[in-house]
């Protein structure tokens, strides 16, 4: 079954119980490695095990964007891989200025991880364009799109192979086009509401777009501190099956 797991549901100031975001999309079923991670801003594998799911089931890393809530774990997420003893090559996967980000913070630490034995690490720049394949295997095909962020950035769409359910992703943007295609019909649409300001959509933005994009349900994550009860209803009045997304939570499709 195609599952998602909230890792952190926060903006870069969120509510203390709320690390920034961060998500697992795994396939429980499976007889072979497939969870995908996207982004580590945080502690992304403890997140993971805290969910119950297997370090040993990481079956690859996307990075959305260059901002360090997105992308300023990653030496961690390399030194946890190697400790868990996840020694296969580690697919990291992005366009080319969040794969470079991602670059720099692990050659920070060079002078120390050099006498280690991490995984190798097998980066993959995806073009920016709309519709870009970024992964295809038996269980997932991820393609990204180009989002309105202010520096360049996209959301993601994950189509289960065996079901064809689909799990959108819009990252961190402004309400845009790219959005609605990237989540048309989706059975899923994970959706920012930081609010109404330069590079990022408010709750009810976010209803607008899954309602456009005729998605099936609404999940409401990149949230910032402070009460979200009004939000919240604002957006069910224009999108009924909308809810907040939990820590840690967990979401089938």
């Amino acid at each position: 079954m195609p599952t998602v797991h909230l890792l952190g549901t926060g903006a870069a100031v969120s509510d203390p119980y709320r690390t920034t975001t961060m998500l697992a999309v795994t396939d429980d079923g499976s007889d072979q490695r497939s969870t995908l991670l996207v982004d580590c801003g945080a502690d992304v594998l403890q997140r993971l095990r805290e969910c119950s799911v297997s370090v040993q089931s990481v079956a690859g890393l996307v990075v959305t964007h260059a901002h360090p809530d997105h992308c300023s774990g990653f030496p961690l997420f390399m030194e946890r891989l190697w400790l868990h003893g996840h020694h296969e090559a580690i697919p990291v996967l992005g366009i080319s200025a969040a794969i470079d980000q991602v670059r720099r913070t692990w050659d920070a630490f060079a002078s120390i991880t050099e006498e280690w034995d991490t995984p190798e690490i097998d980066f993959r720049v995806t073009d920016l364009t709309p519709d870009a394949t970024m992964w295809h295997d038996p269980v997932w095909r991820v393609a990204s799109w180009p989002v309105e962020h202010g520096i360049d950035n996209v959301g993601l769409r994950f189509e289960h192979v065996p079901t064809g359910r689909v799990i959108a992703y819009s990252c961190d943007t402004e309400p845009c086009p790219a959005v609605v295609a990237l989540a048309r019909d989706a059975d899923l649409l994970v959706h920012e509401a930081t609010g109404e300001t330069e590079g990022h959509s408010s709750a009810v933005q976010a209803a607008e777009t899954a309602r456009e994009a005729e998605a099936e349900r609404l999940v409401l994550v990149h949230v910032p501190d402070g009460d979200k009860s009004d939000d919240l209803k604002a957006a069910q009045e224009v999108f009924p099956n909308t809810e907040l997304g939990s820590e840690l939570g967990r979401y089938d499709v």
